[in-house]
């Protein structure tokens, strides 16, 4: 280690974990299970078609449904940024009280426009869940990067599968109705907007919050001790350190964008997550069409959700263990799953069998959910805390454009305004091209891997096949150097 590095490591910092971390951790993932507690959601589209509403199926799948891509790519950058000024806990709170106002408007709007202003409440929800994927990074070390991903993915996966159980047996054995079952979702968020007031809020953020401080002598954030000839120049500009720091991040986002790890697992997360909320939106319409129950106890949406979530879940804790070359196997593992997953979509689509298609449903939400907490583990190992947020804020940004653009081509009633089982051809020819993209991807890096162990001029081969990642990067910790070696 260098003494520049040495230095920059004796410098003080945030309060680092300390023996309250565990705790913490602890909270967050009973406050990420608890606020998973709405058993009435897996009946939603039942619902809406239902008796009670009784909108039509064009309704909600042209005009419904579509809002929610579009609000959702209108607040996210605005909650992200909140997140970011008011440090994670009152976002959290919005999310709750945002929840609160789906079940309300779900219990008593009886108009599309309200249904539509629905739309708009569960998007501010969908961006507040970076508030909660980012909150646990600033509680451990590098090194736990992977495990706490899984630990607090995994807790938000139980609490799903835990609602998505009591709404089925409430359904299916009670016969409770759905307007009940809304009743219920709507006292369990009011319970999780009391468990948000009881979590800590983190110090400093990322580039708000800092201007007086920095100045005062405390700690420096990471991008100054990643530079610190730049911190020694901008300690005393209050006036514009809220500028200077968000350029100064930009600017170091072109350079990580280099890393070939980083680029891989974004684009993943971008391409792929925007094809799996898609099918998200609208499978419930789908199986509406295979299988139209006139009798609410033959819907079996919510267990299909529980297994679906439960597997997740398993699957999602087992990628924290998961321990292989990424830089090696990345492609292959992302492609041979993506390859699946585009299978599973051509089975739920042509299949006339509402339990075939179930089957289908549960193990494509099984295969993206193993692959969630590393794309996210391998995400924040490349990064400093600070910008672990600002990369899943982006990351997700262009996912929503993107799926806003299919939304607005293939689903809105302004474009082709297709049914739903044309819908799922186009997430089938989708999910195949990204399917062929990241295979081609693996046999190339295979070939460079095979070509760059020859024995000739080992020195040559050696300083020509070293990946771009593996460029030292200040802002690594020497525990996080190890885990990479």
């Amino acid at each position: 280690m260098s003494t520049e590095d040495e230095g920059s490591t004796k410098q003080p910092v945030e309060p680092a974990p300390n023996q309250r971390w565990k705790l913490q951790v602890f909270y967050l993932c009973f406050y990420g299970f608890m606020t998973q507690l709405r058993p009435g959601e897996s009946f939603i589209t039942p619902y809406l078609l239902g008796a009670d509403k009784n909108f039509t199926r064009v309704e909600v799948t042209n005009e419904i449904t579509p809002v929610l891509s579009y609000s959702y790519m209108v607040v996210l950058v605005p909650i992200f940024l909140l997140t970011d000024y008011l440090r994670y806990k009152p976002v959290l709170m919005l999310q709750s009280l945002s929840y609160i106002s789906i079940w309300l408007i779900l219990i008593f709007g009886t108009s599309i426009l309200a249904m539509q202003f629905m739309e708009l409440f569960y998007s501010i929800t969908m961006a507040a869940r970076v508030a909660y994927s980012s909150y646990i990074f600033s509680l451990v070390t590098p090194s736990l990067y992977q495990r706490m991903a899984s630990y607090s993915r995994s807790a938000v996966l139980m609490g799903v599968f835990t609602s998505s159980v009591l709404g089925q047996l409430c359904v299916t054995v009670g016969g409770v109705p759905f307007i009940t079952l809304n009743y219920i979702s709507l006292g369990f968020t009011v319970f999780g907007l009391f468990i948000t007031l009881f979590l800590e809020r983190p110090r400093r953020s990322l580039f708000f919050n800092r201007a007086e401080p920095v100045c005062n002598g405390t700690s420096p954030s990471e991008l100054d001790k990643m530079h610190p000839d730049n911190y020694k120049h901008t300690t005393c500009l209050p006036s514009r350190w809220r500028d200077a720091a968000l350029c100064r991040m930009l600017r170091e986002l072109r350079t990580i964008v280099r890393q070939p790890q980083l680029r891989l697992w974004s684009f993943w997360w971008i391409f792929n997550s925007a094809g799996y909320y898609l099918m998200l939106y609208y499978v419930q319409i789908l199986w509406e069409v295979v299988y139209p129950a006139k009798d609410n106890r033959k819907v079996y949406n919510g267990g299909v959700d529980a297994a679906s979530t439960l597997l997740g879940a398993i699957a999602s804790f087992a990628a924290g263990f998961v321990k292989i070359r990424w830089k090696l196997w990345s492609e292959l593992v992302i492609g041979t799953v993506t390859a699946v997953q585009a299978g599973l979509l051509l089975l739920m689509t042509s299949t006339s069998n509402i339990w075939l298609c179930y089957v289908a449903y549960v193990l494509f939400r099984g295969s993206y959910q193993f692959l969630v907490p590393l794309a996210i583990s391998q995400i924040a190992t490349s990064l400093s805390k600070e910008l672990c947020a600002l990369v899943f804020g982006i990351n997700t940004f262009f996912a929503t454009i993107l799926k806003t653009i299919i939304t607005i081509i293939i689903a809105d009633k302004r474009g082709l305004g297709l049914s739903v089982h044309p819908q799922f051809y186009v997430y089938f020819a989708y999910f195949t091209l990204l399917a062929v993209l990241y295979l081609t991807a693996a046999v190339y890096v295979s070939i460079q891997h095979r070509w760059c162990k020859k024995p000739q001029e080992p020195a040559l081969a050696k300083e020509l096949c070293k990946p771009l990642d593996e460029v030292p990067v200040k802002e690594k910790t020497s525990d996080l150097s190890s885990v990479e070696a």
